[in-house]
């Protein structure tokens, strides 16, 4: 069995870079590690951060097929933050027009949660710890 040190990063491809982009460092909050244009690929690399640690790589390639979200399919079911505050939190989503569902309180710790979208659809949740 191999000796696992923790999750290094998780990757996306997105539909559309720019928005992406925008979204995950303007309105999420992560913080840019480093962005790489790789012209054989026509593509970009943005690597990002959760305070200083490196989590997401966004990908974007030309005309990548869509992923089904909903109704939930195999695979990645969501994304979850850790957040001090999900009200707070929401207020600022709202704020840039993002819509949340409402919150919910997760039956086996107690703890407040909700569920939104990042621009290509896939469910992102802020669970409040």
């Amino acid at each position: 069995m191999p000796q696992l040190l923790g999750l290094h990063h998780v990757a996306l491809i997105v539909s559309n870079y720019e928005v992406s982009k925008r979204f995950y460092t303007e309105i999420i909050g992560l913080e840019i590690v480093a962005e790489t244009y790789r012209a054989a690929r026509d593509s970009y690399k943005l690597d990002l951060a959760v305070n200083g640690q490196y989590v997401i790589e966004l990908f974007s390639f030309p005309s990548p097929p869509p992923r089904p979200s909903y109704p939930e399919a195999t695979g990645l079911r969501h994304l979850a933050f850790a957040v001090p505050d999900v009200a707070a939190a929401i207020r600022q989503l709202e704020q840039h027009g993002v819509a949340c569902e409402p919150v919910r309180v997760d039956e086996l710790t107690g703890r407040r949660f909700t569920f939104f979208s990042d621009p290509d659809g896939l469910p992102l949740e802020f669970y409040e710890v």
